[in-house]
Order: structure tokens, then sequence, then C-alpha cells
């Protein structure tokens, strides 16, 4: 206290000198209109750019929630398309009951861990049994295939994604509907796949999309990729081409695992066919 004082005596003249800078000031603004108006408006704009930085980082702030939001609000969409349903021809024939049931729904999800860099890569995603996530689910994300579904715990799932050795998705031609085989090939380009057992006499276009086929147990025409290049033909019959995989496996934050209703009956019955 005794400093205190010490120190505001020491500098008396300066403290007066501002407390009158400051009186003066507040008397020239108040009493001149125009001196007013602009500080006024000198000192809104001040405390909206505050405000403005202010929002912006209470925005960031909440972009994990607000993210978590539009997943499950997408997944609530996508349930509703019509690629989601199947015809039932059967109940055409029934006035009180829909021709359209439906065969695919969506949940989203969030990724807690990723590799790309491995010869076989995993995704690691928040929601297991606990969200009725099974095994052999495919997983897709906004830009199109991104894995299937391989262990499952009460609260997480590890996804087998499209770049791992023993991935393969049915796969067609968008334009030509031709069917093959996606798989990752024998490289490690986490941008780079390979389309396979394609019939020769399909003639594919470089930049032609590379979609899901309706033998697999993803929605028909969800994108895998794009024609890159077309290669040989293998022993005359089959033809290979590369393809560059639509999802960036390396900025995946979020995706959809995909419930088909008829998954375990198909896989049932092919099962049975293999024995």
């Amino acid at each position: 206290m005794r400093n205190l004082l010490i120190f505001i005596t020491k500098y008396n003249a300066f403290f007066l000198f501002l407390i009158f800078e400051i009186a003066s000031l507040i008397i020239y603004v108040k009493y001149n209109s125009f001196q007013k108006a602009t500080f006024i408006n000198s000192a809104n704009n001040v405390t909206g750019n505050m405000y403005a930085q202010v929002d912006k980082l209470h925005s960031y702030l909440q972009l994990s929630e607000v993210n978590d939001s539009l997943a499950h609000e997408n997944a609530r969409l996508r349930n509703q398309l019509k690629t989601s349903f199947y015809v039932d021809t059967i109940a055409k024939h029934k006035v009180v009951d829909t021709i359209y049931k439906q065969q695919y729904e969506y949940i989203g999800a969030k990724v807690i861990n990723n590799s790309v860099s491995q010869r076989s890569n995993y995704l690691t995603i928040n929601i297991g049994k606990n969200a009725s996530i099974t095994k052999d689910m495919g997983v897709i994300c906004n830009a199109g295939v991104v894995g299937i579904v391989r262990y499952v715990g009460d609260h997480y799932a590890i996804v087998e994604t499209l770049l791992h050795k023993n991935t393969i998705v049915s796969a067609m031609l968008a334009d030509t509907k031709d069917r093959g085989s996606f798989s990752w090939g024998d490289n490690l380009d986490p941008h780079m796949g390979l389309l396979s057992n394609v019939s020769n006499n399909a003639v594919p276009k470089k930049g032609e999309l590379v979609v899901t086929s309706d033998l697999s147990l993803f929605p028909a025409g969800i994108v895998i990729g794009k024609i890159s290049n077309t290669q040989s033909k293998t022993s005359g019959t089959f033809l290979n081409m590369d393809v560059a995989i639509a999802v960036d496996f390396g900025k995946l934050q979020y995706v959809y695992v995909v419930y088909n209703r008829f998954a375990k009956e198909q896989l049932g019955l092919e099962a049975q066919e293999n024995k």
C-alpha cells in the first residue's frame, strides 16, 4: 500500500493530465453531434468485429458437434433415397401396402483411427454392437465406397477398407453396366485400384465411373472411382483397367454404415452354394 501511494505521488501530474484528457474527450464527444455520431459508429465497428471474432471462436469450438449432427442428418436423408428401397412386385395387387420396401438403412459414424500406408489397411469407427453394427456390413462416405466391417465390439467397429489386399467388391462400368471385380491390386498407392474380370466385349472409356454393381451387398451405383487407364486383355477373355479411387482415405472423418436387410440371407445362400 505504501509503495502504491509513493507511485501515485510521484506520477500525480501524469494521472491528473490523463483524467483531464479523458474528461475533455467525453465532453467533446457528448456535446458535439458530429463527433458523437462518429464515435458511436467507430465503437459499433470495433464491438461488431469483436463479436464476430468471438462468434468464429465459438463456432470453431462447436465444429465437432455440428459435424456429428450433419452426419446423422445425412444418414437420415440417405435412408429416404430411392436406392434404399426395392420394388416388391407381389405387393402391386395390395391396396393398402406400398410396392416400395426399404432394403438399405444408413448409420452415421465418426472415424477415430485410420491407416493408409500398409498392405492391409483398416479404420476404426465409434459405433458397434450397441448401434446394431454387425460383421460384413458395407461402409461408404459422401465420396463413395469405403470398405466392409470385419470386427465389431460393443462401442467400436473395425472396417477393412478398399486399401486392403483381401477386399474385393463387385463393381461395374456406370455407362455400359459391364460387371467386374474391384480390388486394390498389387500396388501401395492409396489413390489407385484395379477393375478386373470385365468382359472383353466392353469398351471402357477413360474417365468413366466405376460403381458398385447390383450383385454387391452395397446399394447399386455407389461410386468406387474412375477409369484412369485401360490395360491389355487377360488370357484373351477379360479386361483389366486401372481405377482412380474416389475416396481420399487420408482425410476421412465421417462415414455411413450400410445395413442391408437381405445381406444375411444372401450370404447364407451363397455360402451353401460354395460348399
